[in-house]
């Protein structure tokens, strides 16, 4: 077992009876990490959490909680840091990083509520597994992108599959995958993948029979030989939050970004997870996909909401990645790095030519540059 166990923080955010968390535990795969969950305070959901999760080391963050931390920490001045963290949005998981880091945390596994052990597979082994010096398939793309669907073996599906958050512009989804070989290495940030519903857009659902936000695509597990694919400097891929684990050293540049605003959602994961790519590179540091495979029971939903929120951030997105790839960045650390990263987004947002997406991203940069100011304040420079 990886030497940093006893360091290990499970991080999820959740309004749900974590039945999920339970299923963990009974599989014996969840047993000295401490979880922090972020929750919106509804007593009667932590309740039934308590009931069922009673023998694990857990404690949760809703709202009042949240204001009280930074409170006690950042004094009459609080509700300016506390703003960095966004209202009733997935990206709260933020504040649960910050949580773990300053607690101690070495890992940090992130899993969402909807995600479940599937068979043999376990969460924490699997990620430390990766995290750690294993042997890994280098892989690339002629497009600069990886196609993670690739990586899974998929039913009732005749076409080809992207994720959400792959970018729609032809000359990133005609690609070849090559793989050069092998590499001994940890990583800093490992994403495993899932049996179940891949995750997809709203659009991509759509097409495929998706009414209540649930395609007819079906995902049954891994290729073969994709237990760690190791992505080149230089490729990107669409990281998706709902079974990811790191190691804190990337924690400056691993802000999940400001949602639910301006009624753009669900790419807080994918864009933090293009910026540590290119970081991460910089410092030559490796970032993995595959194991361990859950299943992702994924509940109904409202799929025009979510094309809705989804739609000016896929216009935003084809142009994001291209100026996050050119960016000459400052190497000196991964905080300065993502300084430098924020202030080049901020001066090409002009770009956009429209007024309403250039305020999205001027906001972004700004609560990217607020986080570091409270990794500082916090002493977690890391």
């Amino acid at each position: 077992m990886n030497k940093l166990n006893d360091r290990v923080y499970i991080v999820t955010a959740s309004i749900s009876v974590l039945e999920n968390i339970r299923k963990f535990s009974e599989y014996n795969d969840i047993a000295n990490e401490k979880i922090i969950v972020v929750d919106e305070g509804d007593e009667s959901i932590r309740k039934r959490n308590k009931e069922i999760l009673r023998e694990l080391n857990i404690v949760f963050y809703g709202p009042k909680e949240r204001a009280e931390w930074f409170r006690s920490r950042f004094g009459e001045s609080y509700s300016k840091y506390l703003s960095v963290i966004p209202e009733r949005s997935h990206a709260e998981t933020s504040f649960g990083f910050l949580a773990a880091a300053e607690d101690g945390a070495e890992i940090i596994i992130e899993i969402d509520d909807d995600v479940f052990p599937y068979k043999d597979q376990k969460l924490v082994k699997g990620h430390l597994d990766n995290l750690g010096d294993s042997t890994g398939v280098a892989m690339e793309s002629t497009s600069k992108w990886i196609n993670t669907i690739d990586l899974l073996e998929l039913e009732n599906s005749n076409t080809k599959i992207f994720p959400r958050g792959h970018p729609y512009d032809h000359s990133v989804r005609n690609y070849i995958h090559n793989i050069s070989g092998y590499i001994d290495s940890g990583c800093v940030l490992n994403m495993g993948l899932w049996s179940g519903v891949p995750d997809l857009d709203a659009v991509t659902i759509l097409a495929n029979g998706g009414l209540d936000g649930r395609p007819k695509i079906r995902s049954i597990g891994l290729k073969r030989n994709m237990d760690k694919v190791i992505v080149k400097p230089g490729n990107y891929f669409a990281v998706c939050s709902m079974n990811t684990s790191f190691r804190v050293k990337i924690l400056p540049a691993f802000y999940q970004l400001y949602m639910r605003y301006m009624n753009i959602d669900r790419f807080d994961d994918i864009w933090s997870g293009i910026f540590v790519k290119k970081i991460a590179d910089l410092f030559g540091d490796h970032i993995c996909i595959g194991k361990p495979i859950l299943y992702h029971d994924k509940r109904p939903r409202p799929v025009w909401k979510d094309l809705k929120i989804e739609l000016e951030g896929m216009i935003i997105n084809e142009w994001l990645w291209k100026i996050v790839d050119e960016a000459e960045l400052d190497k000196s650390s991964y905080a300065d790095a993502y300084i430098s990263l924020a202030d080049h987004i901020n001066r090409k947002s002009k770009e956009l030519k429209n007024v309403e997406h250039e305020k999205f991203i001027k906001t972004q940069t700004e609560k990217m540059k607020l986080w570091i100011d409270v990794l500082d304040k916090l002493h977690l420079g890391i």
